[in-house]
């Protein structure tokens, strides 16, 4: 019983302690965003790079197709030079 009676008082000394935490300044501030001027370095940033992924991806396709189409040639080449 004396156990159960000293945590009551522990978390009574903790609840109490909790709300003077809310008090406490945060190195983190939140802002409401400014829609009148848009971050223009963060769109060109992320517009840029969807740009730069989409190219890659594209030029890499490409280069697939055409081993592709390499590999393809090579298997319908029946000459006795060759083999």
């Amino acid at each position: 019983m004396a156990a159960g009676l000293r945590a009551v008082r522990r978390w009574r000394l903790v609840a109490a302690a909790a709300p003077s935490l809310a008090f406490t300044r945060s190195a983190f501030v939140v802002r409401q965003p400014n829609n009148a001027q848009p971050n223009w370095l963060g769109v060109g940033l992320a517009f840029g790079t969807s740009a730069a992924v989409w190219g890659l991806l594209v030029k890499q396709h490409n280069e697939d197709v055409m081993e592709y189409e390499r590999r393809k040639q090579a298997r319908g080449h029946k000459c006795t030079e060759c083999s």
